[in-house]
């Protein structure tokens, strides 16, 4: 009868900032091997280096990119001021803070990470300052304060995020409310419900931790502090994560409630669970070809897809409503990247190697 190998010590105490070090330097490596890729996985290295408090790292691989021909230059130096904050060196954020906005970055992400570092650290006027200024440079200084201007902005999601960025600010602040407060919770109760959450904007933004503070409960504090802080974390993660361009995949017991509750979709899928496969993995090659990136494949249930088109008052037969969930889907986590590995299992649940189903030419 085999064993089970017992690990080595050294296998089971290798500290997590040593973990955290190794996987920095591989993702460093891996850039130098695919340099067309270099900012998304620079990007992740330095992550990982701040995560690891190695900022002196992480600040090596912002300045890398900076002085590169990167493609998003002023959220780059957004994450390189608020590493260099987090490191201690505050005077130089704040230098550097000024001369970003100096530059007037149309970037509602740059915006947003340096406001968002001014709340984490407690100074929440010069928070809310940020958020303000990032609102009215993308939105325009004489543009109505309507959730239609913000629809026909050049980056409306962006210019809702630093709405309810504010709005939060304000609220710590107990500041009342004033028009652009009023906007963002319009922008609010937009949202798809999913995003949105139960409660209005205030009830999501009430200042606990004051209340918390003034009853002089240190756990009551620290679960404040601590909500905040997760929530922060949160939206950093979101901003950093790549958007996703996602094909909607139907398994075979779904594809036929598919058909059969909505028959007109064989227009579009065929009637045959493997052509609709092929039209997948077709669909994806032609938006790579394209010069798409960042591609997935997001897994439909069609009691889900119902759910979703009720809540979001969508006809399902409207093939934007598709859309529309494929990109929730992505917003929840419940897609995958495309392509996966080739020796790995292939997207369509086969069984079989990446290579030897939907990604050999010869299957499609």
């Amino acid at each position: 009868m085999s064993r089970k190998r017992r690990p080595a010590p050294a296998e089971t105490a290798v500290p997590a900032e040593q973990r955290s070090a190794r996987e920095a330097e591989g993702l460093e490596a891996l850039a130098r091997q695919y340099p067309d890729e270099q900012e998304e996985i620079l990007l992740d290295a330095a992550a990982v280096w701040s995560d690891a408090g190695q900022y002196d790292r992480a600040l090596a691989c912002y300045r890398q990119l900076l002085d590169g021909d990167c493609d998003q230059p002023d959220l780059i130096e957004a994450y390189r001021i608020s590493t260099l904050w987090d490191a201690g060196r505050t005077g130089e954020a704040r230098e550097a803070a000024d001369r970003l906005r100096r530059g007037h970055p149309t970037d509602a992400g740059a915006w947003n990470t340096v406001a968002e570092m001014f709340e984490s650290a407690g100074e929440l006027h010069d928070a809310g300052d940020w958020f303000t200024a990032g609102i009215t440079h993308l939105l325009g200084p004489t543009a109505p304060l309507t959730a239609a201007a913000v629809e026909d902005a050049a980056d409306p999601g962006g210019i809702e995020m630093l709405a309810i960025g504010r709005h939060r600010v304000r609220r710590r602040l107990t500041q009342p409310h004033d028009e652009l407060d009023r906007l963002a919770d319009t922008l609010h109760e937009n949202r798809p419900s999913l995003l949105r959450g139960p409660g209005t904007l205030d009830d999501l933004h009430a200042p606990e931790h004051l209340r918390a503070a003034e009853s002089g409960d240190p756990e009551a504090l620290q679960a404040s502090i601590d909500r905040l802080t997760a929530e922060l974390a949160a939206r950093r993660a979101a901003l950093s994560r790549p958007s996703m361009t996602c094909v909607l995949f139907w398994p075979e017991k779904e594809f036929s409630r598919l058909l059969a509750t909505w028959p007109r979709f064989a227009d579009d899928y065929g009637t045959e669970h493997r052509e609709h496969i092929r039209g997948v993995e077709k669909s994806l090659r032609r938006l790579s070809e394209e010069g798409a990136v960042h591609l997935g494949i997001a897994q439909g249930d069609v009691a889900d897809y119902e759910r979703f088109t009720r809540e979001e008052r969508l006809s399902a037969e409207d093939e934007g409503a598709r859309a529309e969930y494929a990109a929730d889907l992505a917003a929840r986590d419940r897609a995958q990247a495309w392509p996966p590995p080739r020796n790995g299992p292939c997207w369509c649940g086969s069984g079989r190697k990446y290579k030897k189903c939907c990604g050999n030419p010869a299957a499609t």
